[in-house]
């Protein structure tokens, strides 16, 4: 669960990067890189970044306590 949640934040970033990049400078760089922004190439990567972005609402629900970046480490105390 710990690689989803940081597979996610990079997708999520990146996704927020384009937003940023679109309102500001009226550039897509998914429709760039995919020469369009209704090509399938591009679909895939918004739906790819959509899931990421529903994955980190709904992962503290599931594991009951909050979202996880690290695991957290066994303190062995002898």
């Amino acid at each position: 669960m710990v690689i989803a949640n940081i597979i996610s934040y990079i997708l999520v970033l990146l996704g927020a990067v384009n937003w940023g990049l679109f309102g500001i400078f009226d550039f897509n760089l998914v429709g760039w890189i995919f020469q369009g922004p209704r090509t399938v190439g591009s679909i895939i990567v918004y739906v790819i970044i959509t899931l990421a972005a529903v994955w980190l609402i709904i992962s503290p629900i599931i594991s009951g306590h909050g979202l996880r970046l690290r695991m957290r480490e066994q303190a062995t105390q002898e």
